[in-house]
């Protein structure tokens, strides 16, 4: 088959990486001591880590430019907050206030029942902080402070004969207060109830006595204790607080997470060759993965980018990445020449190295900083620190760690023990003594003895997956991969539930759960807010108009069932031609329908609430903006929410007048409507920029093809099994379904190359030889980024549980598919193949006279030979067929 090498880039980099290399062998003290230096300065920027902490709910977890937060502008612009007038209806935010859910099995109107409701009552509004206490800072209506309707309308100790009725109790709106109603047959009376839901709200003029007054009223309730009624309770600063608290639920695990991965370093570089031991160079790549972290966090610290929780999980991940960089530095270096110089050792290792970890670098920073169009903050940050900790993780693997291997080589030189440094005998065969004896190496080859594992996957798997039998099975487990993964597709959930962001044993939890089970009848209070300023109220064809879209909101339905309550939208404009009929007024003249406004406000305490649904001037004879409320039943799912979302707004969009809907949740229903287009838009374009570089440090268009079949069948099986998991997609979620891009180009683009290239006659011999060259390294790499994150799996907090399901998901399916799917199915398409040239290249004089130097310097026991610039190369390929281009061929990645 005709060449197609498009090796312009790929060449050009190692030869420079080769060039880079033997500088830092020669200069390693240097490139030690530097990167040290740089993360201690760089760490300074922790300082300023509690001024960059941002742990707002609303600003990580909503959308940037949400079409709910214009909405609420329009509202805040318009209809003010009147901290006279308080009505927890009319905000447009959720205030300031604390509030509990008092639940009984029976009936919590039973007069022993509520008589501890009533104590409840009084015990928090006795709370005080200093002097100050509830009556001093509360929401006031009409001069006195705020109070809970239920008190309104039972009075008297005997609760149980109270006549109460559901979902009003004349004009009050009992069913935001009474959850668990039972209704007497043929009435709308309350026969019994299970839970009453108090809520205290506090003004606006001191938010600092605010917050301490909540943090009391927390501290007072948590002692509480009743045997005969469940007490429940949250704050308008709870979400928040809880929040913060899940990153510390994860610090004791960091310690955990680094033990493992020293370990696992350590047992996979372990040799029973007391000189040819990696314990050390292990250590230090671990370190050198610390590194990066400090100084990566420590430089954006410095630079003032926010610190968002979801961070907390980068160290894990980077942890991972760096360690399976190391491996491949080393395996690289066990295939240089033993008797090499060790400036000419890490030569040839940077040379060979230097494809796979600039793929891996480039891919993996890449899909986080294509993370960074998104619109939710907690990604960006995300995003922004992980990414930039990839790069200094890729840089310090070339400097510091590269440094310590050139010292490790060094001491490997000089025939020293790896732990006492004591020079130690040159065995004289294959057979020697461990613990005395050390430095062996395969005469035939120059190189070290390769590791047992890498015979495994030789002798053993590779064969094995060449036999009809196990790609007939192969072929199956795929299909069935695929088809579960396609019906998990149709069965994920958008959105992140609130309650959800506080840690497990959480009182938030709590609360939103007796929220689920007493009151979910009737969901959001809409307001439909008339903005056009021109809009004739006095009109009767405009009052027509909208009526008609306000009966289109009213009849809205989703599944079938109605989405609007019968008969409870809250109208101003309603009461007012009620009031103007009863009055014999002509609402339909301009002048008379302005200065009449005022007059019907102070009608009655009832008609004063409406003062705060029209912005308008008596004096310019003008109506700026009015607003409705629509009041929403059986919003029980987040699917419920997002559909309610967009009937809304579908609805105003309709009307002929200018609408705009909104609810204080509308923030946070706001993810519904960017989740799904937000995570195809990324996905497409990291897909798109790990083809492009693919392309161009992987000198095989054939190649492409593979990396994308393997991306695509990633991301489905990804996003299959974590809505099989129980993982919705949300701002958590959508980010490492972008990573696992970055992780599917590791794991499919350099095993389907090393098919590819293959100089073996049949397409099973290709396979066997790349599962040999590859699949222990991706094994490795599968491993160590597992076990840099499986310590999250314990986490109390449900952002790091995804964060580990997600990841352990990618790792799974990706290293299945480098190891098992793509050789297979490569297997079938040898004829697919490029041959590569065996054309020698030149080699220079100076890299004739390193070898003639070396070997002088070999050790006359040992039989080396010493090899003419020809017999270099003829022998080379002779061997094992890696000539210097065949090396820089098969990269040895994740």
């Amino acid at each position: 088959m005709p060449e197609c090498n498009t090796n312009c880039i790929e060449k050009p980099i190692s030869k420079g990486f080769g060039k880079l290399g033997n500088f830092v062998g020669r200069h390693h003290w240097w490139f030690f001591i530097i990167p040290l230096f740089i993360s201690a300065g760089l760490g300074g920027g922790f300082y300023f880590l509690k001024d960059r902490e941002a742990n707002g709910i609303e600003e990580q977890f909503t959308p940037v430019n949400g079409p709910a937060k214009h909405e609420r502008f329009v509202v805040k612009t318009n209809f003010p907050t009147n901290d006279s007038e308080f009505s927890r209806l009319r905000l447009y935010t959720e205030g300031t206030f604390a509030s509990l859910i008092l639940s009984d099995t029976v009936n919590v109107f039973s007069n022993n029942v509520f008589a501890k409701i009533v104590e409840m009552d009084q015990l928090v509004k006795d709370i005080k902080v200093a002097t100050i206490g509830f009556n001093d800072i509360c929401a006031m209506i009409a001069g006195e402070c705020m109070t809970n309707s239920i008190f309104d309308i039972v009075k008297t100790a005997d609760s149980e004969s109270t006549p109460i009725t559901y979902p009003f109790n004349g004009s009050i709106f009992t069913a935001s207060e009474i959850g668990g109603v039972k209704l007497k047959p043929g009435s709308e009376q309350i026969e019994s109830a299970k839970a009453i839901r108090l809520f205290y709200f506090l003004n606006d003029v001191n938010r600092t006595v605010n917050t301490m007054w909540l943090t009391e009223f927390i501290n007072n309730i948590s002692k509480i204790e009743d045997n005969e009624m469940s007490v429940s309770y949250f704050t308008s600063l709870s979400r928040e607080e809880e929040f913060e608290k899940s990153t510390d639920s994860i610090i004791p695990l960091f310690s955990v997470t680094y033990t493992i991965a020293i370990t696992f370093s350590i047992v996979s570089c372990m040799r029973l060759d007391c000189v040819r031991n990696k314990v050390w160079v292990a250590t230090f790549g671990v370190l050198s993965a610390g590194l990066a972290v400090v100084s990566s966090f420590g430089f954006l610290l410095y630079c003032g980018m926010p610190f968002a929780t979801t961070v907390a999980t980068a160290p894990f991940l980077i942890l991972g990445i760096g360690v399976d960089d190391m491996f491949i530095m080393i395996s690289c270096w066990q295939k240089s020449q033993v008797n090499h110089r060790v400036e000419d050792r890490m030569a040839e290792t940077y040379k060979d190295a230097a494809v796979s970890i600039t793929i891996t670098t480039l891919t993996d920073a890449l899909a986080f900083y294509i993370g960074l169009l998104t619109p939710f903050a907690s990604v960006q940050s995300f995003c922004m620190y992980t990414g930039t900790a990839v790069v200094f993780c890729y840089l310090y693997n070339i400097t510091f760690f590269g440094a310590f291997l050139a010292m490790n080589g060094r001491r490997e030189e000089s025939n020293r023990h790896w732990l006492t440094c004591m020079k130690v005998p040159e065995p004289s065969s294959a057979k020697y003594n461990t613990c005395s004896e050390g430095g062996y190496y395969d005469k035939d080859t120059g190189k070290e003895e390769p590791m047992p594992i890498n015979n495994f996957f030789k002798n053993y798997y590779g064969p094995f997956l060449t036999k009809k039998l196990t790609k007939g099975f192969v072929m199956l487990l795929y299909a069935g991969y695929l088809a579960a993964s396609i019906y998990g597709c149709f069965q994920m959930k958008e959105g992140i539930d609130l309650k959800q962001l506080a840690t497990d044993n959480s009182y938030v939890g709590s609360y939103y759960d007796a929220e689920e089970n007493y009151f979910l009848e009737f969901g959001p209070n809409v307001m439909v807010v008339v903005t056009d300023p021109v809009f004739q109220y006095w009109d009767v064809n405009s009052r027509n108009r909208l009526d008609d879209c306000l009966h289109k909101f009213e009849d809205l339905t989703i599944y079938n069932r109605p989405l609007v309550a019968t008969n409870m939208t809250i109208s101003w404009l309603n009461q007012y031609m009620i009031y103007g009929n009863a009055t014999g007024l002509n609402l339909n003249d301009k002048n008379i329908f302005i200065d009449n406004l005022t007059d019907f406000f102070n009608l009655s305490p009832a008609t004063q609430a409406f003062r705060q649904d029209v912005n308008f001037s008596v004096a310019e004879g003008h109506i700026y903006a009015s607003r409705m409320f629509i009041q929403t039943v059986d919003i029980l799912t987040a699917i419920d929410e997002k559909d309610m979302l967009n009937e809304f707004r579908n609805t105003a969009e309709a009307c002929p007048e200018a609408l705009v809907v909104y609810h204080p949740a509308f923030i946070f229903f706001d993810q519904y409507a960017v989740i799904v287009s937000n995570t195809i838009q990324n996905i497409v374009v990291a897909t798109v920029a790990m083809l492009v570089i693919s392309l161009l440090l992987i000198p095989s268009p054939i190649c492409s093809l593979w990396v994308t079949f393997a991306i695509a069948s990633v991301i489905v099986g990804v996003a299959g099994f974590m809505a099989l998991w129980d993982v919705n997609l949300d701002s958590v979620s959508m980010i490492n379904l972008v990573i696992c891009i970055g992780f599917s180009v590791d794991f499919s683009a350099h095993i389907s190359y090393a098919f590819v290239t293959s100089k073996q006659p049949t397409a099973d011999d290709k396979l066997i030889e790349a599962v040999f060259n590859l699949g222990y390294p991706i094994i490795q790499g599968a491993l160590s980024t597992i076990l840099g994150v499986v310590v999250l799996s314990a986490s109390e907090s449900y952002i790091f549980r995804t964060f580990f399901k997600i990841m352990f998901l990618v790792i799974l399916f990706g290293a299945l598919h480098g190891v098992t799917f793509i050789p297979v199915f490569l297997s079938f398409f040898g004829k697919c193949s490029i041959q590569i040239s065996d054309e020698k290249k030149d080699i220079d004089q100076s890299d004739a006279s390193n070898q003639r130097r070396s070997n002088s310097r070999s050790s006359p026991n040992l039989n080396v030979p010493k090899y003419t610039t020809h017999e270099k190369v003829k022998n080379a390929s002779e061997t094992d067929g890696e000539t210097e281009e065949g090396n820089s061929s098969i990269r040895q990645i994740k």
